[in-house]
């Protein structure tokens, strides 16, 4: 073997530990595999995207920046924080016009130790973020914004994003009461070039508008929806897609009546779908889906609860036709317990991705927050920004019984760790009793880690009261991506290096 393969495998190595994509196999003269099984590598590098928080004067927003312990990290790394450049209307990343933040919003601690900063008033630009060496595995970075009245008003939050390619938002609206924008951050050198799609509930809506949107280097762009088409429709679905680069994306639903939220992306499209931790004082749920194939979908719908799966009167099952976004009401679906939404294939497995939006309070005092279908715990999970008296942990096991531990980190102004660990029956939601650290001071962070059994889904409702009005938030909860696969020669390379 010659040093140009050798340097192969070893760059590939590297890209996989910073990336999360690890695909090796080396064969050896006669053509056979002589790759051994993956190890578990922590990632090395990792990068996150918070977007601009709030267009309100009265907006009050808080970051929380987390890292859990992982065990292989060396003793150095670094997290860093810095301002995007919102662009200029005609297109320019520049400094005209907009505020600068030159000091960063916070500097990461400790990995175990969680830290929060804060920034006031409507100009806040969105943060890129990167961490490398012992703060990247898991790194959880949450933006919490209280706007105190007007448009959007209660508690907004949002995990800060990885860049991607694709995204899917179904939830979004264009109604005459609801200002929805996509917010777009791209964190690298070069320009991102992207199309925004809109699904309605009669198929694609025609859109010159969103084609070829460019998002200039270390900068973010918000696109309101509304300026896209002029149909004024209930319920979409987004679809936002990369032409070249990569970019961060997440969308803000900011109601006249309903307060707002972050929409964060739905999982990839896939059969069968879980939505977890509806609050079980909600007092309206709305699902709106939609399959981007050629092929209808027909649903089964359940609600698992605390005492096993129920399927919700009148509700039984679900028709997504083929291109078009399909919504329905599902009323107080939980009726004071805890419950999450499991979507599964009737008969043909056709791709679907979904999301609620909750509303909780009555007549005045309403607030809504949204839940994307999500991917699994996986082998961890981090909630950052948690208060000792708002948080809501709930748990769902949809498939098999499993065993999950939960972490309270210490507080990021005082407190000790502590560990709960909570066994989920299979098919049943619990909002469990989570743990707090010790002597809290300050906020903490929540990891999920499952021991054994089935998969694991997870979901943090967040909520605080102010005025009279129930402000809450919900994150759901997927694998942190803290480890990656990295595949071990066969044979030591060093030996045959010519």
């Amino acid at each position: 073997m010659n040093r140009t393969t050798l340097s192969l495998i070893a760059g590939t190595a590297a890209l996989a530990a910073v990336t999360g994509f690890a695909t090796l196999s080396t064969p050896d003269a006669t053509g056979t595999d002589t790759a051994k099984a993956a190890a578990e590598l922590p990632v090395e590098r990792t990068s996150l995207m918070c977007p601009a928080p709030s267009i309100s004067d009265l907006a009050e927003t808080s970051y929380t920046s987390f890292t859990p312990v992982t065990k292989g990290t060396g003793g150095q790394g670094k997290a860093e924080l810095r301002s995007a450049t919102e662009q200029s209307a005609d297109g320019d990343s520049g400094d005209k016009g907009k505020k600068k933040t030159e000091k960063p919003v916070l500097t990461p601690k400790e990995p175990g130790t969680p830290v929060t900063g804060d920034t006031s008033g409507g100009d806040t630009p969105a943060i890129l973020g990167t961490a490398e060496g012992k703060f990247a595995p898991g790194w959880a970075l949450q933006e919490t914004t209280e706007v105190a009245a007007g448009i959007g008003r209660g508690l907004q939050g949002v995990n800060c994003t990885a860049p991607d390619t694709e995204f899917w938002f179904p939830g979004a609206s264009t109604a005459a009461d609801r200002t929805d924008y996509v917010h777009l951050t791209n964190p690298d050198d070069s320009a991102a070039v992207v199309d925004i799609e809109l699904y309605g509930k009669d198929g694609a809506i025609d859109s010159s508008v969103g084609e070829g949107i460019t998002v200039q280097p270390h900068s973010s762009e918000p696109v309101l929806l509304s300026t896209l088409t002029d149909e004024k429709q209930e319920n979409l679905t987004v679809h936002v897609n990369v032409r070249s680069g990569r970019v961060g994306a997440a969308v803000q639903a900011l109601d006249d009546r309903l307060g707002g939220d972050w929409l964060a992306a739905s999982t990839d499209p896939t059969p069968s779908l879980v939505l977890p931790g509806v609050p079980k004082d909600a007092t309206a749920v709305r699902l709106v889906a939609f399959t981007p194939g050629d092929s209808d979908a027909d649903l089964k719908v359940r609600l698992a609860s605390p005492s096993g799966v129920i399927t919700p009167a009148g509700n039984e099952t679900l028709h997504v036709k083929a291109g078009m976004t399909t919504a329905v009401d599902l009323g107080d679906i939980t009726r004071g317990e805890a419950g999450s939404l499991i979507l599964t294939p009737t008969d043909q497995s056709v791709p679907v991705v979904a999301a609620l939006r909750v509303v909780r309070g009555k007549g005045a005092d309403q607030e809504t927050a949204f839940i994307p279908a999500t991917a699994p715990v996986g082998t961890r999970a981090t909630a950052a920004d948690n208060s000792a008296k708002g948080t809501t942990l709930s748990l769902v096991a949809p498939t098999r019984a499993a065993k999950v531990k939960v972490t309270a980190s210490a507080g990021s102004d005082g407190g000790t760790a502590v560990s709960k660990t909570f066994t989920i029956k299979a098919g049943t939601t619990e909002n469990v009793d989570a743990p707090v650290p010790s002597g809290l001071k300050g906020t903490y962070a929540l990891t999920v880690e499952p021991l054994s059994g089935g998969p694991v889904y997870a979901a943090r409702t967040l909520a605080a009261t102010e005025d009279g009005v129930p402000g809450f938030t919900i994150q759901t909860l997927p694998d942190d991506r803290g480890t990656v696969a990295v595949p071990e020669a066969d044979q030591d390379l060093g030996v045959l290096q010519k």
